[in-house]
């Protein structure tokens, strides 16, 4: 994306390096030259056809009059002029998003922050209505999806376990399911057990589809958030060693994570997991064609004393089907305990996707470098911005 056409996100913070200054002011220049021109002429992005800027979704919402442009009270000057619409129609890959896309969408996030803690109730999205269609449990994404939505000022139809209680269990189609849910809402966050269900759901939906984890495909909200939390609590995104840990096959998230990371520079992935679950060859492929450095090891201790962050994953038992002997072998080979955190540097931390179960003791939450629930609060603010972004724009 020409930086013509970057999101322009240039606080001036004491103590901010003069490159890093000089870097925003020349952003800033070559902003306020082109301002004029349209973004939609140079969205990148790695999604293929699926990536759809002003596409016919966008239209179709248009002519239903869906679009609307308001803005929201903060001083600092939005990285789009308000009302611009956002360059995707759906969320469904972390492929789709670019390094300046993420900077522009944890500036939202940024904002989200400010609106959740200050303000008794925003009303920016009043009117709208998301409706939620898991198929699989889940606790924090659909709770912090439907908080997001309901604090700023949305309505929420819900559905949990809508495998066993919807009429999927008659036979329905994803399709069918998805033309008439979209009928009742105007965005669907949907939680699938079929990898690429998510594809199929916005390919059928005039509306946005938000991709809230689809079997061990991916789980991109996840893996905004949490590249969200590591600059937080790190500082930086780019020269950073990261180890991902535990289930790697079948982990959807660690896999969208490893695809985001690939955007910044100089980023060391490691790979500690049992044999049984190591990270497919597709993420490394990827990860090398983009010329990102990777590890695979099996020494926990090692990593954790070299990386910034230990990403813990749980082995996922519900993906091994009947091969429970095969989750036995993989269950506790590593867990993230004191003995780990006196290896870490001080400034790492520890982060989790959660649900938890043995691999990291609780004796560790207690450290300040255990930064796992204060992760999963960010991603409130996250889906508050990406909601915001694909119902009203910037």
């Amino acid at each position: 994306m020409p930086a013509s056409c970057c999101f322009f996100s240039c606080s001036m913070h004491m103590g901010m390096p003069t490159s890093d200054v000089a870097k925003c002011v020349q952003k800033f220049l070559w902003h306020d030259w082109k301002v004029s021109c349209n973004p939609s002429s140079y969205l990148k992005s790695d999604y293929g056809t699926h990536s759809r800027f002003l596409n016919n979704k966008s239209s179709q919402r248009e002519q239903m009059g869906r679009i609307h442009c308001q803005a929201l009270g903060i001083e600092d000057a939005p990285s789009f002029p308000v009302g611009e619409k956002f360059q995707l129609d759906d969320v469904i890959e972390s492929q789709q998003f670019d390094r300046d896309i993420l900077n522009a969408v944890f500036e939202v996030a940024r904002d989200m922050e400010s609106i959740e803690k200050n303000s008794p109730g925003s009303q920016l999205l009043k009117g709208y209505l998301m409706a939620t269609l898991f198929y699989e449990p889940s606790t924090r994404t659909r709770l912090s999806f439907e908080s997001a939505m309901k604090r700023l000022g949305g309505e929420v139809l819900t559905t949990e376990n809508a495998r066993e209680f919807s009429s999927a269990a008659k036979g329905e189609t994803l399709e069918d399911t998805i033309r008439t849910v979209e009928g009742y809402s105007d965005i669907i966050v949907m939680r699938h057990f079929e990898s690429g269900a998510a594809r199929r759901a916005a390919a059928t939906a005039s509306i946005p589809i938000i991709n809230a984890g689809d079997g061990p495909g991916q789980h991109p909200t996840q893996a905004l958030l949490d590249v969200y939390t590591i600059e937080r609590e790190i500082g930086k995104l780019d020269c950073i060693k990261v180890g991902l840990v535990g289930d790697l096959a079948n982990g959807r998230t660690v896999r969208s994570l490893a695809y985001l990371l690939s955007k910044y520079n100089d980023v060391k992935i490691y790979f500690v997991s049992p044999d049984v679950v190591k990270m497919k060859d597709d993420i490394k492929d990827y990860l090398t064609s983009k010329g990102v450095e990777w590890e695979e090891s099996t020494d926990l201790m090692e990593v954790a004393s070299k990386c910034d962050v230990v990403y813990q994953t749980r082995i996922q038992k519900e993906r091994f089907g009947e091969r429970i002997d095969l989750y036995e072998e993989a269950r506790g080979k590593y867990i993230v305990s004191q003995d780990v955190l006196k290896v870490m540097q001080k400034h790492a931390v520890v982060m989790h996707p959660l649900p938890r179960l043995d691999e990291i003791t609780v004796d560790v939450d207690s450290d300040p470098r255990a930064a796992y629930f204060r992760q999963a609060k960010n991603g409130l603010y996250i889906r508050m911005a990406l909601l915001k972004l694909l119902l009203i724009g910037w």
